[in-house]
């Protein structure tokens, strides 16, 4: 029996089902020479492309998570027609699969990014049914009011919806400029920095410090990458709802 082109291509690492399906969009997907279909089913023995380059439809024998430091003015695409730095060119070269960015970051943003090998692991963490949790620093010029604290903990109305802060807490600051911890159970486009704006605050800075049991921590230094320990990586599966694949893992790295 078959199963949807989407679940296959990401079960192999090969991309999360919401790339497989912008690129089915698009027309860069094919199967057996004819344009792919979304929910399309496979049985694997299919010849599928992607912008004409034959994809291999084997999973991976070790799901690999790395956690990333992503410096502020690197976009989170693997390429940028602008030719801004990306992401993707200080991450590790991977054989037979890809890296499948876990949530973006703005180029403005800096911080925790995670990169997996299982394109089922970062849909199921990426979606907003699951309610992973995203935590950030954020510096603001002006301070939150007790009454705009609970507005933003309640709940406000932007342009996509209603959203609110699952946390908020005070981080201190000097001068005209406050810190504040926020934590949001979804991960909508520029969400952080809209919330605040709807207040009449400006964020002038924006960190990444923690997804799901992830936390980016003291250690890693900007720009640089670690891989998860098996511990964190079965951390993040439980987090996800997902069974975690039985592989052998390679040693852990770290690249500094």
């Amino acid at each position: 029996m078959g199963q949807r082109i989407q679940k296959v291509l990401a079960a192999a690492g090969l991309g999360s089902r919401r790339q497989v399906e912008a690129w089915i969009a698009a027309g860069r997907l094919e199967v057996n020479g004819r344009p792919a279909q979304v929910g399309q089913s496979i049985e694997g023995d299919e010849k599928i492309t992607l912008d004409g380059r034959l994809l291999r439809l084997t999973p991976s024998r070790a799901v690999r998570v790395i956690a990333y430091n992503k410096p502020v003015g690197e976009i989170c695409t693997r390429k940028d027609p602008e030719g801004r730095p990306t992401v993707f060119d200080r991450l590790p070269k991977i054989r037979g699969g890809r890296w499948i960015a876990v949530g973006r970051l703005d180029i403005n943003t800096a911080g925790l990014v995670l990169f997996t090998t299982d394109g089922q692991l970062a849909n199921a963490l990426m979606h907003p049914s699951g309610g992973v949790e995203r935590r950030y620093a954020v510096r603001v010029l002006g301070e939150l009011s007790e009454e705009a604290q609970r507005a933003l903990l309640e709940g406000v109305v932007l342009e996509d919806g209603p959203a609110s802060f699952a946390r908020l807490e005070s981080g201190g600051g000097e001068g005209a400029n406050r810190w504040y911890r926020v934590a949001l159970a979804e991960g909508r486009k520029r969400e952080v920095r809209r919330l605040f704006e709807t207040l009449g605050f400006t964020v002038s800075r924006l960190i990444r410090t923690g997804y799901g049991p992830i936390e980016l921590g003291s250690g890693l230094r900007r720009g640089c990458f670690r891989d998860l320990d098996s511990g964190e990586i079965a951390a993040l599966y439980s987090a996800a709802g997902l069974t975690e694949p039985v592989a052998k893992r390679p040693s852990a790295r770290h690249r500094t």
